[in-house]
């Protein structure tokens, strides 16, 4: 091609803005936020207040408030809207899309009532267009900040996934590249209901080894569910499993954790999302993934516990008695 790649990045959250930086510094690159305002300083100011207050973008990158203006002639479309508008946004897109733009989804979650996930909303709502994640042990502010960080391109056509690869990596931003998709998007929406209980261990005041444990065998029932929906069991101990899980659980920047702490508090789920202004996708999720351990018959103490307190069936206190009653058998069984 003579003219460089035109990326354009749907969602001014702080993870899609921190995507849709990192790339306006490889290539073209355009982002799509809902809100006119946030397109308007983004392009003044090059900053995105609401979430990444105080830390400058990259003065390249450009936004619009307009789907069109932003899809319309992109090469490849990232989407970083949260899993329960990602279906929607796909539809909106889909008449402006032009044919086989790669897919790129940023969305750590999975869909309510079909429990699919974002790849495959993307292959059923964009038939023909190779789809992919992005993802890994990434916090907005510190990917921002130039600290050094790593992730995962994971897409079924490794030859695609390497041809993308360039656009979004730096000298201390390592972008990898896996054909395992399931895996690795799995990897994402199931860590956010452990790393629920990892804040909720740290707000209740428990220790650092039932902290410990409490990842330890988080990670253990993440891989079982991944693995009974069709992920590599070595993917769960990569970027996007053990990775993503251990940045999320022990930073008090991630949404998850703070939603754990927030619980320990005796806070309520419809106070805690009240007073959000990001979405933290393991509220949601926790119920999805307690269906999915339901049909594959997979056992998920911790994340049962997680989906009871997220549906006000008991509080932070009672769903760590819980756990104090299970019995403990081999290391490598359920439970």
């Amino acid at each position: 091609m003579s003219r460089k790649i035109r990326i354009a990045v749907l969602g001014a959250g702080s993870w899609g803005t921190t995507v849709a930086s990192l790339a306006s510094r490889n290539t073209q690159t355009t982002i799509w936020a809902r809100k006119a305002d946030t397109a308007d300083e983004i392009n003044r100011e090059h900053r995105n207040s609401a979430y990444l207050k105080g830390l400058p973008l990259c003065s390249r990158l450009l936004a619009t408030s307009s789907l069109h203006e932003a899809v319309h002639d992109c090469d490849v479309l990232v989407v970083g809207v949260p899993s329960h508008s990602f279906r929607d946004t796909l539809r909106a897109v889909a008449p402006l899309l032009r044919p086989w733009v790669p897919v790129i989804s940023l969305a750590k979650g999975l869909e309510q009532g079909s429990h699919m996930r974002m790849t495959e909303v993307i292959n059923q709502e964009l038939p023909g267009h190779p789809a992919g994640l992005l993802a890994g042990p990434n916090i907005a502010r510190e990917v921002l900040q130039g600290m050094a960080a790593a992730a995962v391109l994971a897409m079924a056509d490794e030859q695609v996934a390497r041809a993308l690869q360039p656009l979004f990596s730096s000298a201390v931003f390592r972008v990898y590249t896996n054909s395992d998709v399931i895996g690795c998007e799995l990897g994402g929406p199931l860590k956010n209901v452990i790393a629920i209980s990892a804040g909720m261990a740290e707000g209740l005041s428990v220790g650092e080894n039932t902290r410990a444990m409490v990842i330890t065998r988080g990670l253990a029932e993440i891989t079982r569910l991944g693995v009974a929906l069709g992920g590599e069991a070595e993917t769960f101990s990569g970027l996007t499993g053990l990775g993503d899980l251990l940045t999320t659980c022990m930073s008090p920047l991630s949404r998850n954790r703070q939603v754990g702490e927030q619980f320990a508090k005796g806070r309520t789920t419809a106070e805690i999302v009240a007073s959000m202004n990001m979405v933290a996708e393991g509220i949601k999720t926790s119920s999805v993934v307690m269906e999915l351990a339901a049909q594959y018959g997979v056992v998920m103490p911790i994340a049962a516990e997680v989906a009871a307190v997220v549906k006000g069936e008991h509080g932070a206190v009672q769903a760590f008695r819980g756990l104090r009653r299970l019995a403990a058998g081999a290391e490598n069984s359920a439970g």
